[in-house]
């Protein structure tokens, strides 16, 4: 059975979003070959420094283990050997002897390095998700881990623990541990929801400590080295809290903070009134013990941070963990900041959707199936991730066609908005009815005007580019919208293609809809695609009914099946030059060719050595040739229309194709998005151009 994450739909609609004019040019494009050029990613989850020797420092990754930089940060080795988990989420160094030190895993429980990284075994604590490591600065064969089962506690190393969250009651979730280095009996616990733990008794009995503390998912504590009774809080929408006695009472400490959501913070060991806190916003910075905050992001790229650390002997120098984007390192105390990232063995991110700037096309986005949007500038030479919360799976992107710095993106967690080409990302949710969104289809004429087709929340509409949104499901008896269409000559008129509901039609922008399933015996509408010359002739592409054709509007459909097998419809692509002519892309039954409008089918795979076809591309100057993006057998070409394929797969080492894009400027310039990140193939020999991609799940 195919993977569930293969069932996107690529709808070939029309050719105007990737069409302009002017010349650009692409990097790292092989001629005929393939080239990977990213986006790449580790997700960096702590930091950790060696407090003898501070050039020497340590990265936690999501999915690559422990990497090591002796020289401050310039490169990067992976030290694995015995790590078997290499998911990790907290690192801590042993204060008197550095070479020993202890990672953190999700499943694998904590590990422990007696040579500074180079073999690691299990400690024994095992299976729980560990979030937070704290080694007692006195006694340092006492160690803490918090984990997303409660406390644990080791007086020999690791060599064996006991669990200790007598007082936590239901809050066992623990994202964050601190110590009182002069009175390192006393810890303090921060939580998911519970806010936050004090313990006074080396963890055997803890007290909620929460007066004043309004938001209660903890992030992150610290604590000030000079003056242990003054703590912080990094909490989930409530931005920075701040103790002055030990706990007891909270104060909010947000002036000119201006994201209310804090992921790091780490306090100037020199002069403790110089604090630093990660935010989705970047890093901000404090001079007064929080009294006051400010901006400092110069250089860097990356929008959210989420770890924080400082050089103890050096505290101008502080390092961020920027998530998928990587480590960053200043020298002037924030001033300015350069990415260090050589070696941190980055991987390719899977990509399932893509985009090309209209106006300047060496400008690509590309959407990650396990989440964020990653930029490019000079045609995927370099990519940077430019956030969008977290790890929110990405199904759709759009982008304004008349003001392309402003894009779009339907998510599992509802809709975000670009105003600034991806620098910053806002969610635009007031008045959304679900929170994921399949489709989107902006308004060619008023692209104020926007469709987001949702699963359970049927249609919204916004006439404000996102500001707000409402509900237009009058008629539309489905809530589960896999798919829309806007008519291009009359946008007024638009489609939507449902899950066990058929396809629904609006001529009044969506004001009310009516069924349009008179003939259509397959409800499961995965795919519509309208004639670019004639729009009341349109397909839909059903889930186990094969295609279905309306001449009128959608007043009508005839099941246009006739030779066709296989009935997972994953593609269609009506040729714009001949629209009688189309092709269907079908899971297990690969490419098939109507001549007559849909009349006949005949399955056209001579050389198609994967019949699981994802994608078609049709070339518009010369429709005769086409493109067919496959799962398992990458992408053919045909220059015949369809008679015979041959595989263009040379340098193409993912042959799982879920996206097509072209540059609309250099058309022989082709990009594939697929589970190993984006391909560039620069196909000299032919000048082609792809029809706009919408995509539906």
């Amino acid at each position: 059975m195919l993977p569930r994450s293969i069932f996107r739909i690529v709808l070939i609609i029309s050719l105007l979003a990737l069409v302009s004019t002017g010349q650009a040019g692409t990097a790292s494009a092989g001629i005929n070959v393939w080239t990977g050029i990213g986006p790449f990613y580790n997700f960096i989850s702590t930091l950790a420094i060696d407090p003898a020797t501070p050039t020497t420092l340590y990265a936690g990754a999501f999915s690559g283990g422990v990497f090591k930089s002796t020289n401050g940060g310039g490169n990067w080795n992976a030290v694995n050997d015995g790590l078997t988990f290499p998911t990790v989420g907290a690192l801590a160094i042993d204060p008197v002897t550095p070479s020993t030190l202890y990672a953190g895993t999700s499943g694998g429980g904590v590990f422990k390095s007696t040579n500074g990284g180079d073999n690691w075994h299990n400690t024994g604590l095992t299976n729980p998700i560990i979030r937070a490591l704290v080694i007692d600065p006195a006694t340092p064969t006492t160690l803490y881990a918090g984990t997303w089962g409660g406390m644990y506690r080791s007086t020999t190393g690791g060599g064996n623990w006991r669990s200790i969250s007598s007082g936590l009651g239901g809050h066992l979730g623990v994202n964050a541990l601190v110590i009182d280095p002069a009175t390192p009996s006393t810890l303090f616990a921060g939580t998911e929801y519970g806010g936050v733990f004090k313990s006074i008794d080396s963890g055997d009995n803890w007290s909620a400590v929460n007066t004043g503390l309004t938001a209660t998912r903890i992030f992150a504590l610290a604590i000030d080295p000079a003056t242990p009774s003054t703590l912080f809080a990094a909490t989930e929408g409530g931005g920075v809290f701040k103790s002055i006695d030990g706990g007891d009472n909270w104060s909010a400490v947000n002036t000119g903070l201006i994201t209310s959501t804090v992921y790091a913070l780490a306090i100037d060991p020199a002069t403790p009134t110089t604090l630093y806190a990660g935010t989705g916003g970047g890093v901000f910075k404090s001079i007064n013990g929080g009294d006051n905050w400010s901006a400092v992001n110069t250089g860097l790229i990356t929008s959210t941070v989420y770890v924080l650390a400082i050089d103890p002997a050096t505290p101008s120098t502080l390092f961020a963990g920027a998530g998928f984007g990587g480590v960053y390192r200043s020298t002037d105390s924030g001033v300015s900041w350069n990415v260090v990232n050589n070696g941190l063995n980055w991987r390719p991110v899977e990509v399932h959707s893509l985009a090309i700037d209209p106006v300047i096309p060496t400008t690509l986005y590309a959407g990650a199936l396990w989440g964020g949007v990653y930029k490019s500038i000079n045609g995927g030479g370099n990519w940077h991730y430019s956030g969008l919360a977290g790890s929110v799976p990405i199904n759709t992107l759009a982008i304004d066609p008349a003001t392309p710095s402003t894009l779009y993106a339907g998510t599992w967690g509802g809709i975000y908005r670009s105003i600034n080409g991806g620098g910053s990302w806002s969610a635009i949710n007031d008045g959304l009815t679900s929170s994921t969104v399949f489709a989107l289809a902006i308004d060619p004429v008023t692209p104020s005007t926007l469709y987001a087709g949702t699963g359970l929340g049927g249609v919204v509409k916004s006439i404000n580019g996102g500001g707000s949104w409402n509900a237009i499901n009058d008629g539309l008896t489905s809530s589960d919208v896999w798919a829309l269409a806007i008519d291009p000559v009359t946008p007024s008129t638009l489609y939507a293609g449902t899950y066990s509901g058929g396809v629904f039609k609006s001529i009044n922008g969506g004001g009310s809809w009516s069924a349009i399933n008179d003939g259509l015996t397959s409800t499961n509408v995965r795919a519509l695609a309208i004639d670019p010359v004639t729009p009341s002739t349109l397909y839909a592409g059903t889930s186990g009914g094969g295609v279905f054709k309306s001449i009128n509007g959608g007043g009508s459909w005839n099941a246009i099946n006739d030779g066709l097998t296989g009935t997972m419809v994953m593609a269609l692509a009506v040729d714009p030059a001949t629209p009688s002519t189309l092709y269907a892309g079908i899971i297990g039954g690969g490419v098939f060719k109507s001549t007559n409008g849909g009349g006949s089918w005949s399955a056209i795979n001579d050389g198609l050595t994967s019949t699981n076809v994802m994608a078609l591309a049709i070339d518009p100057v010369t429709p005769s040739t086409l493109f067919a993006g496959t799962y398992g057998g990458g992408v053919f070409k045909s220059i015949n229309g369809g008679g015979s394929w041959n595989a263009i797969n040379d340098g193409l080492t993912i042959l799982g194709v879920s996206a097509l894009a072209i540059d609309p400027m250099t058309p022989s310039t082709i990009y594939a998005g697929t589970g190993g990140g984006v391909f560039v193939n620069q196909q000299l020999d032919k000048q082609i151009h792809l029809p706009v991609i919408r995509r539906a799940q």
